[in-house]
């Protein structure tokens, strides 16, 4: 029996290492008027690009002329915990970063998976968060997991340790069917959030969020914010650890997402860094994209919530940087140390 095109279309999303692949219509986002409203109350914050082509980001048939399937396609990222964020001294990035970067990895796949779907006939457009559109509509749609109280996308087998790609295309797939949300109860996600950012069941605000602050936000963190921030230096994994869908998750199979060394590295020794340490260190990681100045800053507030007097004199010489930015979180990290030894002194 011959095989038909959506078998085809998944078996070529198998063999090259995606762990879901599942179809819906292209049409509006179900999303859509809440995505707008969204934006009218400026939560996208720093991250200017979500306001480019919102119409576009809407109704994936605007990227396509014939667009009639959006693909929706799951990898697993989820690495195997060295245990490091419980280091002491050791600042905490978020999981996905804990290897390459997930847009090289995933862009070079969806390359290889386009000229295939053009062998069957399609053209198509594909994207990995870089491209205008609500990707967690259509997952949820397609059956790839449902939006959780959090806005992450929960799968039931990977978790919440997963990314999310698509394609649009030209091919008239047979829809999946929609997944059930399987949230139940659960306000898990909600009650953990270090700063309130998810402000009711699946409405989150960015401009209160530690992944937000230490990744899209451009200028100085405010001061509320620095000290639930903690040790981390990169994103926040909290509503994402305490899912209880993750009892289903397996190490990712991908050997780019292997955990790298800078995970394992000492605050103190990121101030040292210089420009061209910096770009070398984080070569192929998402962190590069954030820049040293911005890393630095994330550095010194870690380094303010969790070190001790001995780490002082690092931060002094990072005084004498001439990024602004860096000397000002410099010298709260100094003094938010030295209000903590006071007290213990007592």
């Amino acid at each position: 029996m011959a095989m038909m095109l959506e078998e085809k279309v998944k078996l070529i999303a198998q063999d090259l290492g995606f762990d879901d692949c599942k179809f819906t219509r292209a049409k509006e986002a179900s999303h859509s008027q809440e995505f707008q409203k969204w934006l009218d109350e400026n939560k996208n914050g720093d991250m200017e690009w979500m306001e480019n082509n919102p119409e576009r980001r809407k109704d994936p048939r605007l990227l396509l002329q014939g667009a009639s399937t959006v693909i929706v396609l799951a990898l697993n990222y989820f690495p195997i915990d060295k245990g490091v964020s419980n280091k002491s001294g050791i600042g905490r990035f978020a999981k996905y970063a804990w290897g390459n970067d997930y847009h090289d990895v995933i862009d070079k796949k969806l390359k290889n998976f386009a000229k295939a779907l053009e062998e069957l006939g399609g053209e198509q457009r594909f994207y990995v968060d870089y491209g205008p559109i609500l990707e967690r509509d259509f997952a949820t749609d397609a059956g790839v997991g449902w939006n959780g109280k959090s806005t992450v996308q929960i799968h039931p087998k990977l978790g919440t340790w997963f990314f999310l790609a698509e394609l649009v295309t030209t091919l008239d797939l047979n829809p999946d069917q929609p997944m059930p949300n399987r949230c139940g109860s659960c306000t898990k996600c909600i009650d953990c959030c270090p700063t309130d950012a998810i402000t009711a069941p699946n409405i989150m605000d960015p401009r209160r969020c530690i992944s937000y602050f230490t990744i899209e936000h451009k200028g100085s963190i405010p001061s509320e914010f620095r000290e639930p921030i903690g040790d981390r230096v990169f994103g926040c994994d909290d509503c994402l650890e305490v899912c209880p869908w993750n009892r289903f998750a397996n190490a990712s199979k991908e050997v780019k997402f292997a955990v790298r060394e800078f995970v394992d590295m000492p605050l103190i020794n990121f101030l040292e860094l210089n420009e061209s340490d910096f770009r070398d260190l984080f070569r192929k990681s998402p962190v590069k994209r954030l820049g040293r100045e911005r890393f630095l800053r994330n550095v010194c507030i870690a380094i303010g919530n969790s070190g001790k007097e001995k780490d002082i004199p690092h931060l002094r010489k990072a005084l004498n940087e001439e990024s602004e930015l860096i000397r000002e979180h410099a010298q709260w990290a100094i003094d938010a140390i030295k209000s903590r030894s006071s007290i213990v002194h007592k």
